[in-house]
């Protein structure tokens, strides 16, 4: 069982994450990371939603294996490190890496993962009903976190605080 100050760290840094480094494999079985804007499903166990272009390489790799991992950091200013300022070191701040697989939903079934994403992101409202964007649902299988030195953890996602 995962230390539950370990699961509330991993949980606030995944509900307040509007991007992360988005790591796939290309058709060559390479690795390939991008970086895409993000929002927190309210689901039990969550979910990581984002809209990705057809046209993205990124999306290109999904579609062939929908396998990825994401990694998301914490802002300097919500640290648990104890110097939270702009110069300290970012491998010194919490941060998550989720396994886990990307679904392409249809635009019939949608409309909860379009509400979350759009909620955070607004701005996003312009392009999201443009031809070759679809939502993505990112279903979490494992939840790695480093929160710093010595403070490391491996768990499901249903242990998220």
């Amino acid at each position: 069982m995962t230390d539950r100050t370990q699961a509330e760290i991993a949980g606030r840094i995944v509900n307040q994450a509007r991007s992360a480094c988005l790591g796939t494999i290309d058709g060559g079985g390479r690795p390939f990371v991008s970086l895409v804007n993000v929002a927190a499903s309210v689901d039990r166990p969550p979910a990581i939603v984002m809209l990705l272009s057809g046209f993205a390489r990124h999306t290109k790799n999904l579609i062939a294996n929908p396998s990825a991992s994401l990694l998301l950091t914490q802002a300097a200013s919500q640290s648990v490190a104890s110097d939270s300022n702009a110069t300290a070191d970012p491998l010194a701040e919490a941060r998550v890496t989720l396994l886990g697989e990307a679904v392409a939903l249809s635009r019939d079934t949608d409309a909860s993962e379009r509400a979350t994403f759009l909620a955070t992101h607004e701005s996003a409202a312009m392009y999201a009903g443009f031809g070759d964007f679809s939502f993505y649902r990112f279903e979490i299988t494992e939840v790695h976190l480093v929160a710093g030195f010595g403070r490391i953890a491996t768990f499901s996602p249903d242990e998220f605080s």
